[in-house]
């Protein structure tokens, strides 16, 4: 019998560094990006519609760079075009295995993608096509997460999964401190008043105001993006 996907459309919110080994260096492993698109190939075939969103991190972080010698508008660009190198970093590993795809920029680039219109972007997905939304808002000072929000409220989607390398959202950072706790539920305000690192807080408002819930699971740990599509209980929602 056919597993059935827990939603309906998902946006999948990968970080730059989720491209590389795990604390090892920085750019896109071709293992680890191989093993990403499998993944997304067999939760695709399950007949859900996937968006993604990925990060920069492992290619150039704007905020290491801020007060120093790139101004912050200017690096919060450039990393808006690392985005992009990661976005075709993806596409073509999903496509190579068979998975049609769709990159669409906030930054016009039409010799690389297509433009962000929302339209075509849902009609990609009720084709069964993955669509990856590269170069954030197209605006500074906003971060991925806060793209991730924003998208997914655009298309309507039924909620936003954030892959990590951590399990879920803890009450202090579990590598530091080894009595933190791990939460499996949390609403909007606790993570607005705990300051909990899950997303931005404009990326939560966003949310919030919405209804849209989040998913936070571990990416590395093999078969959760197929755990987490199906409803498993892992990781930490926040709703």
């Amino acid at each position: 019998m056919k597993a059935k996907p827990a939603y309906r459309r998902v946006v999948l919110k990968l970080s730059g560094e989720a491209l590389q080994q795990p604390q090892k260096g920085c750019g896109i492993d071709a293992g680890v990006l191989l093993d990403i698109a499998e993944q997304l190939k067999e939760v695709s075939s399950l007949g859900l519609e996937i968006a993604i969103v990925v990060g920069a991190g492992n290619i150039f972080r704007a905020n290491s760079t801020t007060g120093k010698a790139i101004d912050r508008v200017t690096a919060d660009y450039m990393g808006m075009l690392a985005t992009v190198i990661n976005s075709l970093a993806l596409q073509d590993a999903l496509e190579k295995i068979g998975v049609h795809t769709r990159v669409q920029t906030a930054i016009g680039m039409q010799e690389l993608a297509e433009p962000y219109i929302r339209r075509r972007a849902v009609r990609h997905l009720e084709k069964g096509r993955i669509v990856i939304f590269a170069a954030g808002t197209g605006n500074p000072y906003f971060t991925t997460d806060t793209a991730a929000a924003l998208r997914a409220i655009e298309i309507n989607a039924d909620v936003i999964l954030k892959a990590t390398k951590v399990d879920g959202v803890y009450s202090d950072d579990p590598v530091k401190n080894k009595k933190a706790t791990r939460f499996s539920k949390l609403n909007y305000i606790q993570v607005l008043n705990k300051n909990l690192q899950v997303m931005d807080r404009t990326a939560i408002t966003l949310c919030m105001e919405n209804k849209l819930p989040i998913v936070i699971f571990d990416l590395f740990k093999k078969g959760n993006i197929r755990k987490v599509i199906l409803g498993d209980p892992i990781g930490t929602i926040v709703k």
